[in-house]
């Protein structure tokens, strides 16, 4: 009882101990979901129509875009800006793919797998599928369908080799990179035609296209151009810009962006790094022309690698052409100094002639048979149907009779290249493997050639270490010395620096000014606020950059400080228009022709040749659309006043008018007006849908 009373008397004192300990429970578990939704929120890479995709899926589009590169370029080292290209090419990729799946599902489109399959490998291989190299045959350049359908059949032949898988990882990626790409282009196509339906031509346009140009003829023109005053003889108050500002203001919408000055220091070799290039050249010159291991010399010493290369009078570098294809084997070349590059070479093998490619057919026999490898090399030399045989002994491969097509040396192990370019045509030869024995016949060789085997022993002269040292420090110390703004601009002219500046960086600026690697100033420039002097920026390790914000602009509408020179120099112009036209209409008061006006302003009467009013151009002057217009309206032979152009003031006399005898057609120039249309339509389209779905980006939080 005693402790049931206790426990009453501090009722009070228990809830509130309870209450407390529930709402730390559930707030640290609010918080802890805030958390995970808040970590989820910083991997969205893009968001469209309120889907998220995650970063994890941008970075698997990227690589599977690296492996598109690879095969299609033969390397896998893509430098800054080829990376940048892909990243951008997969952005668009998965927003336009975003894009049309939302449109496409409201309108019901779709593409079926038997309409995809016919595009890909059946009797309407789309343009995206014959454009790729990998389905090219080397001899005519042209699409190979077999190609495509041996590729096809590896891809997804079951049987592939586990030593083979990752290369066959690569072939499946490739293909389903290209089978999406291609996915996607027919419903971009279905769409783009159902919208076209709505936007075609009517009669009444058709009408106006054909009028537009009916009526053609020559101008005589003279103009007087805006340089002809000085911009002192004209004034304009800020009051002017101000109402210019307001009355434009939607002009003068802009993305959040930033501007930037900058010093950058190039690093280039010291003349010490010259005087140990010339001791290094004048240490092995002799032991290259004199040892008998020349491979252990050029790859111990030469920035070119000896492979045992065979160059053709096309691949051999320029400076080495006349030597290499002028003498024999044993022959010694250089040392030579160009370009900042010592060279020397030998010729290891002079008088070759050998085919650039060879095609090959093909039966492949597992382990279990491969015994029959002989017997059936005996058989085709008897005169045995190969292509029988390859449907007996290799069925996967019966559709084009066992073709592997055209290769070149480089793009097979030297265990098929060597008998397959030292052999003639429709000689065999048998290659085993771990997993079988291959069975290669010779089918076609292109022309042999001259050829030579070349050792390079190359070096080029690069920056040492205590070049980058020394641009370094000499970089540091500006940026130490630069504490504002001022004192930027002040220690740049004192040291003789060139200041250069970058307007108009976004958030996703891959470059400043096409420096390499410079990614990281854009996003040091969006971090920081204007005034803002930055540390020394390694742009991997060929220019050191010290960067200084000179403009915050933030999405919205650009200030009237911003954009006042800009309007200022347009109320400029109109007002040298002003001028202008006064002093023209006054001399033609007087004299009320071409020539008496090119004489009294010193010029000459100009012809602007077939004006009509479809025109886009204004003879040699350009674009000028308000004066090809009046030209289309000016009675023929009539000088007109003077009117105000693009580039300057003009008076005209239209003559020799012919008129279109042609009979207006509505569907022919309907059809015309569709063409043309057409080319800008889907690009149309597609910006409207990213206003519509509200595209999100957030590239620039990852990269």
């Amino acid at each position: 009882m005693a402790t049931l009373q206790n426990i009453r008397n501090k009722g009070v004192l228990i809830a509130i101990v309870v209450g407390v300990a529930l709402l730390a429970f559930i707030i640290g578990d609010f918080l802890n979901s805030g958390s995970t939704l808040f970590h989820q929120s910083k991997q969205t890479v893009a968001e469209v129509a309120g889907e998220k995709i995650h970063i994890s899926e941008y970075q698997a589009a990227i690589d599977q875009m690296h492996t598109v590169y690879k095969i299609e370029f033969g390397r896998a080292d893509f430098n800054e800006t080829e990376q940048a290209q892909m990243r951008a090419q997969i952005w668009e990729n998965l927003i336009n793919e975003r894009l049309l799946q939302a449109e496409a599902e409201k309108m019901g489109l779709t593409v079926s797998p038997e309409e995809l399959k016919d595009r890909l490998i059946g009797n309407n291989i789309h343009p995206l599928i014959m454009q790729r190299g990998v389905f090219v045959d080397p001899q005519t350049g042209q699409f190979s369908k077999p190609a495509l359908l041996q590729f096809y059949s590896t891809v997804f032949d079951s049987n592939t080799s586990q030593q083979n898988q990752e290369e066959l990882n690569e072939a499946k990626s490739y293909w389903l990179f290209w089978e999406n790409t291609v996915k996607n282009s027919i419903l971009q196509e279905k769409y783009i035609a159902l919208l076209s339906k709505t936007v075609g031509a009517n009669n009444i346009e058709a009408k106006f296209n054909y009028d537009a140009r009916k009526m053609t003829g020559d101008v005589n023109y003279v103009v007087q151009p805006y340089t002809a005053v000085s911009d002192s003889s004209v004034t304009v108050s800020d009051a002017e810009i101000k109402a210019h500002y307001d009355k434009m203001k939607e002009m003068f919408k802009q993305e959040a962006n930033r501007a930037i000055s900058y010093v950058a220091f190039d690093v280039t070799p010291l003349e010490e790094d010259f005087k140990e290039a010339e001791e290094w050249i004048n240490r092995v010159s002799e032991e290259f022309k004199t040892t008998d291991d020349v491979a252990g010399l050029v790859n111990a010493e030469s920035d070119i690698s000896y492979t045992g290369q065979k160059y053709t009078s096309q691949s051999v570098p320029a400076h080495l052409k006349e030597f290499a294809f002028s003498n024999s084997t044993g022959a010694n070349f250089g040392p030579l100094f160009q370009n900042n590059t010592y060279t020397m070479a030998r010729i290891m093998e002079s008088g070759i002639m050998e085919s650039d490619s060879v095609k090959l057919r093909l039966i492949m026999l597992p382990t279990e048979n491969e015994k029959q490898a002989d017997s059936i090399i005996n058989a085709v030399k008897g005169g045995a149907n190969f292509a029988d045989l390859v449907a007996k002994y290799t069925p996967q491969m019966a559709a084009n009779g066992g073709e592997v097509g055209w290769i070149t040396r480089e793009a097979v192990s030297k265990d098929i290249s060597d008998p397959a370019f030292s052999k003639g045509t429709n000689e065999l030869f048998k290659v085993s493997t771990g997993q079988g024995t291959q069975i290669f016949q010779i089918m076609e060789k292109t022309p042999a050639r001259q050829k030579v085997k070349l050792a390079i022993l190359e070096r080029k002269i690069t920056p040492s270490n205590q070049s980058y040292s020394q641009i370094f420090n000499e970089a540091k110390q500006f940026a130490a010395a630069s504490t504002d703004a001022k004192k930027f601009e002040e220690v740049a002219k004192e040291k003789g620096y060139v200041v250069r500046p970058a307007m108009g960086l976004n958030k996703n600026s891959e470059h400043v000014n096409m420096i390499p690697h410079s990614r990281q100033i854009v996003r040091w420039a969006f971090e920081n606020k204007q005034g803002s002097i930055s540390d020394v920026f390694d742009c991997e390790r060929n220019t050191y950059v010290v960067a200084l914000v000179t403009e915050v602009n933030e999405k919205g509408y650009a200030s009237l400080e911003q954009v006042s020179p800009q309007i200022k120099a347009e109320l400029i112009r109109d007002k040298k228009a002003e001028v202008i036209q006064k002093q023209m209409n006054d001399l033609l008061a007087k004299n009320p022709t071409l020539d008496g006006l090119a004489l009294a302003l010193n010029t000459e009467v100009k012809t602007a040749p077939a004006v009509n009013f479809a025109s886009f151009q204004f003879g040699d002057a350009g674009p000028e659309p308000y004066i090809i217009g009046k030209a289309s309206v000016t009675v023929e032979n009539k000088v007109s006043a003077a009117l105000k152009g693009l580039n300057g003031v003009y008076v005209i006399m239209p003559f020799a008018k012919t008129a279109d005898v042609t009979p207006f057609d509505s569907k022919m120039e309907a059809s015309q007006l569709n063409m043309r249309t057409a080319q800008t339509l889907p690009y149309i389209i597609m910006q409207k849908l990213r206003e519509k779905y509200n595209v999100v980006d957030n590239r620039s939080n990852f990269y």
